[in-house]
């Protein structure tokens, strides 16, 4: 089996444990609107993990971007015990400006 389909497996069992620890998990009243994981990139070492997420009726994206990434620690210990790698990869969340920018096209 080649790398490339070793990490395209490992980004999406990031993806989907990272987006039911969202929305099932993180219980901050300031995190508004939805939230949903659009893609995970994992470094070949396993040592961080990019998160692109995009949000949806939220009152500050800036605001929700600061509680995820606050928050990425707990979340990665979630993500530890859901998936099984050796390493659980840093995580690193951005806002995932593709689908912002496809709407205002």
């Amino acid at each position: 089996m080649s790398d490339s389909n070793r990490m395209n497996r490992v980004d999406e069992e990031l993806k989907k444990a990272i987006s039911q620890i969202i929305s099932q998990e993180l219980h901050d009243p300031k995190l508004t609107g939805l939230i949903s994981v659009t893609s995970v990139k994992t470094t070949p070492d396993l040592r961080y993990a990019r998160v692109f997420v995009s949000m949806i009726g939220c009152k500050s994206q800036k605001e929700n971007l600061a509680i995820l990434k606050k928050s990425s620690g707990y979340i990665r210990s979630l993500v530890a015990k859901e998936v099984n790698l050796r390493i659980t990869p840093e995580l690193v969340f951005e806002f995932d400006e593709s689908i912002e920018y496809r709407f205002k096209n």
